[in-house]
């Protein structure tokens, strides 16, 4: 089953259904389908099967069929995430070598000047209006293709999504997912999380997120999608009250948001059956808020960009538990969902027993083909035959994994991955640092904040302010150190090695 499958079958069983609701454009799967035959054709007219599309934009419905088309024409749908810096973008496009590039109107301006850096770039398709003859319209190149669906074979295990994760190494990896992929961890949810009658799900995480995997989940339920640009809080809890939302999905931080806004009674937000939650730790009060405020509908998966979805499932029932007495299980990520297989296992990849930390790895038809031209990236992931995730959890006697560290050092913020080599890398840019160390601390707003350790070189000064600038000039703006404490030395192990646990801890302690 190829991923436009989805949209296919449900154009050609209720044509008249709404698809997607944007502002006051209202979509139907009949015509989601043509736009979606319309996108494949475009592409085709401008690129060829295998090549990579990259899109630049915010939720709108022109992603929505781009998901789909670009897949259907098999090519890679390259997803730039718009809270990166420009540099950011430039490595991505030549990483991937993208050939056709669609971007919406507002981040013209700020692409346009890299575009002589991209050599693989031959279109520019712009979603609004076109200053420059070098740009086509996308309402131009779609709406002159062709609704007829192309006979252009293309196999389940082409790549259909391409989604670039940070790596340890400084430079992000091009997760490439399947349509095969992208389908079993839709079944996977399809399969775990009830259904809701007149499903209508909001989408508040931004489509350029693996999390958007959420819309071929509603869709393949013949359930609405409902798009907000961007997240904001009463515009999120206006679009619930107007549509009759269903279910949803954010990070703990937009759920927060959410509750601590004044007018969180103001509106009509009874018709919520399903707040799912992921890409960071629930704190635990504000999960007691949560299901304060919306009652026991309040569930989370583990997953990650690599999985195209879930493989661990901490239902509402388990939830219930939790606050019910069973406080243990709050730090739970869950059980393994029915098409996955995971488990805790030690460096020789024996199964860990309950209690014990090791390092969680996966096996199932939703863990990615590979890193795109990354081959040492993915032997090393894939080490052994099973999926490495790089995170230490350990398991109980009825089955629920509990995260414990994470071996790469990813920090959390705001929903949103920060690996603290790839900003200890810049950090190094600036010439009176010697060494630097990033850790996540604990933050009640953002999960966690990023925090710079600095030692200066001898007989050279830097300020707070100066050290926060590299990054600024080269990151984007959540991956930037919120504060920076300078040191004369950091702790270190006899082989050399940062000891960053110290960091973390002496920093939440208060006593760096």
């Amino acid at each position: 089953m190829l991923l436009s499958d989805i949209i296919r079958l449900n154009g050609r069983k209720t044509p008249e259904a709404v698809a997607i609701i944007s502002g006051d454009r209202t979509v139907t799967f009949g015509a989601l389908r043509d736009r979606m035959e319309q996108v494949a054709n475009a592409m085709l007219d401008l690129a060829s099967p295998g090549d990579r599309i990259g899109v630049l934009a915010e939720n709108l419905p022109e992603y929505v069929e781009m998901y789909y088309g670009v897949p259907a024409a098999g090519m890679a749908l390259t997803f730039l995430n718009y809270r990166l810096h420009p540099k950011e973008w430039a490595w991505i496009l030549n990483n991937a070598e993208v050939r056709v590039l669609v971007v919406q109107e507002k981040f013209v301006e700020q692409i346009e000047p890299l575009l002589e850096t991209v050599p693989s770039i031959e279109h520019v398709v712009v979603i609004g209006d076109v200053t420059s003859d070098r740009f086509v319209t996308y309402d131009d190149v779609v709406g002159a293709a062709s609704i007829e669906q192309h006979g252009v074979a293309i196999d389940e295990d082409s790549t259909a999504w391409l989604l670039y994760t940070s790596g340890t190494t400084g430079f992000p990896k091009g997760a490439m997912l399947t349509h095969r992929n992208l389908i079993v961890a839709v079944l996977n949810s399809v399969i775990e999380y009830e259904p809701q009658p007149d499903e209508r799900t909001l989408i508040a995480f931004p489509l350029c997120h693996v999390s958007g995997y959420s819309v071929p989940v509603t869709h393949f339920r013949g359930g609405r999608i409902v798009l907000t640009p961007m997240f904001e809080a009463e515009l999120w809890m206006q679009l619930v009250d107007e549509h009759g939302i269903t279910g949803t999905s954010m990070a703990p931080t937009m759920l927060n948001f959410i509750l601590q806004h004044p007018k969180v009674r103001d509106y009509d937000l009874s018709s919520l059956r399903g707040i799912g939650y992921g890409a960071a730790a629930m704190p635990v009060e504000i999960l007691r808020s949560a299901i304060d405020r919306f009652g026991p509908i309040v569930y989370s998966g583990f997953g990650m960009t690599e999985l195209g979805g879930n493989v661990l499932t901490f239902p509402k029932a388990a939830h219930a538990r939790a606050v019910a007495g069973d406080e243990h299980l709050l730090a739970s990520c869950g059980t393994p969902m029915c098409l996955a297989d995971v488990m805790v296992v030690d460096e020789e990849m024996n199964e860990c027993p309950p209690g014990v930390v090791g390092e969680i790895v996966i096996r199932g038809e939703q863990v990615l083909k590979g890193y795109f031209r990354n081959e040492e990236g993915t032997a090393k992931a894939f080490a052994h035959g099973w999926f490495h995730t790089g995170d230490m959890a350990r398991r109980d006697e009825e089955g629920f994994f509990y995260i414990v560290d994470r071996m790469k050092d990813m920090i959390i913020t705001g929903g949103e991955n920060v690996y603290s080599r790839e900003v200890e890398e810049v950090l190094y840019r600036h010439p009176a640092v010697s060494e630097a160390a990033v850790v996540g601390v604990p933050d009640e707003m953002w999960g966690e904040k990023v925090t710079a350790v600095v030692v200066l070189r001898a007989g050279m000064e830097a300020t707070e302010a100066e050290i926060i600038a590299v990054s600024r000039d080269n990151l984007a703006g959540y991956k930037k150190p919120k504060s920076v404490v300078f040191l004369e030395e950091l702790p270190k192990t006899v082989s050399g090695k940062i000891i960053k646990r110290e960091l973390r801890d002496r920093l939440t302690e208060g006593t760096l």
